[in-house]
């Protein structure tokens, strides 16, 4: 039986085809058809089945994760949307936290709410902190504006109510009247998307799942329709935030939780990829076109957060954005890629990003119109990509042009030469990364000589040797296909379902019985799921965290919760949980400080996939004989950070490299999905699996 993975990228759409029996693989790579994403799917898919002698009956299952639900919101392209609230509550999406993410910027612009004012209205009920119903709710106001927002044009309806997540009952009462007048509005409901307190976060999430959802339900049904056309009659699953893998019925309901769809596969990969090599704690470090990610994989396991933004006015200034509470893995992002345009600033400093070149001019050496210089340009310039071989030859890059593009607008403005030009963009660009990502680590109390790092993506294989040795890893690993390592961690991600519920109490009083059946209640939720999509209940696994805080505080950090019934003799253990945790991110705790319990959350997930990759037979590339080195190509006139002169660096094939064989740096190992870097003073071995471990040098 066969799986396929495909991540929609910002530039690049990536697949993957894995032989669950043998453990073969097969990568595709192809540009994102933007006006139509699913004809780059359905054209990179027919491809790579083709190269594989299959066709799509043969597929079992293919596993899809995408960027349309973040790029909709950027770009504001949703449906146009309305919100529903409790009376005297409709501003609480502009109101927010009143906070300012500059507090010197007079001229302060905020994220402008994906609902405007005229489609915010509020209705008449009120329910209290413990669920008992103050105002009822009348069906005649609940009629009344739903009316006006339906003569107002609106596609999707939010519902948010004050203290809904205590009881749902109003909530659902208006989800059933909009379903049963109005049959064509989607409706979300917070206590479906949401159901915990914090009324701002709860109600911009609630809204912006609203906002995407008429878009991602008519991509995901003509996608499941364009695959069914043409053979497919597997399971389609949607890759989450989360990293663990839902049913498009899920999504199509909460398409909010596939906001970091693709990052999460490449998180998920490093959970793999760590188990396959032995590496217990890991770095990501993944490049792509226009941003670079890092992510902690401590003890084979991602770290979560329930906190995120999205279209931020300021792209790196936290706060500046639209806050979405769903569970996700963590990680810290920049703009740094293949994509991100270097220039003169007006002091005359050489900068690198955020801003990227258009996904349809590209870098000026892609030939489609760009004429701003790029980190792809200059990686050309210092001769670690091959123009005749980008992408396997798919792509011919012009060094000429990138050469115009450097010296035009960095060389001749600063005065110096193509070459010093490049290398500045190459070192600034590895440095803004290795920066980002130890901050990311140091602030998760880690220190980073301790984390090897594991580097993928187009671009991240190129920079990454600098990066591991700016941060002093011991080791970098480079995985085989690390081009589509996102999409090939959709396959080896588990199905799972995660539940909510907010109970606020310090531990000291918690009422056991009422937290128990709590519990119990969201775990048969998630057994039920996994049952509906083929999974035994016997064979899952149950995680339990707790959102805890000393009291008084206004932030909570997740805390782990045991299994079973839990009682008055939990207490020391919950405690004592949160008390390694807080020292963990804090260095410290407070002693006879009281702790709160704010929110419960329960995973029931499937087991994880694991299996021994093998580059399918059809891949290989092997010539025996004639070579001083089975991989050897040739060698390239190189520039390393601080030559002045080129050197003639050793390029190799990865596909001829064997199993077990050693080569020294610099060295360029070139494939069709990457390139990879290797400077001075390092080993390189292929394992068995034909990742490359490469030993840095301290």
């Amino acid at each position: 039986m066969y799986k396929l993975g495909i991540d929609i990228g910002g530039t690049f759409t990536d697949l993957v085809l894995l032989n669950e029996t043998t453990g073969e693989l097969i990568f595709n790579k192809t540009l994102t058809t933007y006006d139509n994403p699913t004809n780059g799917v359905i054209a990179g898919a027919t491809d790579l089945l083709s190269r594989a002698g299959l066709q799509f009956a043969d597929i079992g299952t293919v596993i899809h994760g995408t960027t349309l639900v973040t790029n909709a919101i950027i770009e504001r392209k949703g449906a146009k949307t309305g919100l529903i609230t409790t009376r005297g509550f409709e501003d609480v999406l502009e109101i927010g936290r009143e906070y300012r993410y500059d507090v010197y910027d007079l001229q302060i612009t905020m994220p402008e709410p994906l609902v405007p004012r005229t489609l915010r209205f509020g209705v008449s009920e009120r329910v209290d902190y413990q669920g008992n119903v103050l105002t009822p709710l009348m069906e005649d106001d609940v009629a009344h504006i739903v009316d006006e927002l339906v003569r107002g044009g609106v596609q999707s309806i939010a519902v948010c109510l004050l203290q809904s997540f205590t009881n749902p009952v109003h909530e659902r009462a208006l989800g059933d009247f909009i379903r049963k007048h109005y049959p064509e509005i989607y409706v979300s409901l917070s206590v479906d998307i949401m159901p915990e307190l914090r009324e701002y976060e709860r109600t911009s999430t609630t809204a912006m799942n609203a906002y995407v959802q008429p878009l991602i339900d008519q991509y995901l049904d003509a996608l499941r329709s364009q695959l069914t056309e043409i053979g497919f009659s597997g399971n389609l699953q949607i890759m989450l935030s989360n990293g663990r893998l839902t049913t498009v019925e899920v999504a199509r309901q909460k398409p909010i939780q596939l906001l970091e769809s693709g990052p999460a596969g490449g998180a998920m990969a490093g959970v793999f990829f760590g188990k396959l090599t032995g590496h217990t704690d890991i770095a990501t470090f993944d490049m792509g076109g226009t941003t670079a990610k890092t992510s902690l994989i401590f003890n084979h396991q991602p770290e979560l957060t329930n906190e995120f933004e999205v279209a931020r006015v300021r792209r790196f200034k936290k706060g500046s954005g639209l806050p979405v509470r769903i569970p996700l893995i963590d990680m810290t992002e920049i703009g740094a890629g293949g994509s991100s345009i270097a220039y003169v600033d007006k002091l005359g400093l050489l900068k690198v990003g955020p801003e990227s070149a258009t996904t349809e001019s590209g870098p000026a050496c892609y030939g489609r119109g760009g004429t701003q210089p790029t980190v792809t340009d200059c990686d050309l310039l210092l001769g670690y990509l091959n123009e005749d071989y980008f992408l396997g030859g798919s792509i011919q890059l012009d060094k000429s042009a990138a050469q115009r593009a450097v010296e035009e607008h960095i060389a001749t403005p600063l005065g110096i030469s193509v070459r010093e030009a490049a290398m500045g963009v190459h070192r600034i660009v590895n440095e803004n990364m290795a920066n980002a990502a130890r901050v990311h680590i140091l602030e998760k109390g880690h220190d980073p000589r301790n984390y090897s790092l594991l580097a993928f993506g187009g671009a991240g294989p190129v920079h990454a040797f600098d990066v591991a040795r700016l941060l002093g890893s011991p080791e970098l690993i480079i995985p085989v296909g690390a081009g589509v390592t996102s999409a090939l961690g959709f396959l080896v991600s588990p199905t799972a379902s995660e539940r909510v519920r907010s109970y606020v109490s310090p531990i000291a009083r918690l009422d056991w019985a009422r937290l128990n059946d709590l519990l119990a209640e969201m775990e048969e939720e998630g057994f039920h799921f996994l049952e509906q999509t083929g999974h035994k209940s016997a064979e899952a696994t149950v995680t339990r965290m707790a959102d805890m805080r000393y009291m008084g505080q206004g932030h909570e950090i997740s805390v782990k919760v045991p299994n079973g019934i839990l009682s008055t003799l939990s207490m020391a253990e919950l405690e004592a949980n949160f008390s390694e945790e807080y020292q963990l991110r804090f260095g410290i705790t407070i002693d006879n400080a009281v702790i709160e319990a704010v929110t419960w959350r329960v995973m029931v997930s499937s087991l994880p996939v694991f299996f021994s990759p093998k580059r399918a037979n059809i891949e290989q590339k092997r010539i025996e004989g004639g070579k001083d080195f089975s991989g050897l190509k040739g060698y390239r006139q190189v520039y390393y950070s601080g030559d002045t002169v080129p050197c003639a660096c050793p390029v190799y094939d990865r596909y001829q490299i064997r199993p077990n064989e050693y080569l020294s740096g610099p060295a360029i190992i070139e494939e069709v999905e990457s390139t990879v870097v290797i400077g001075n003073r390092a080993y390189v071995r292929m394992d068995e699996h034909r990742n490359l471990i490469i030993s840095l040098k301290r």
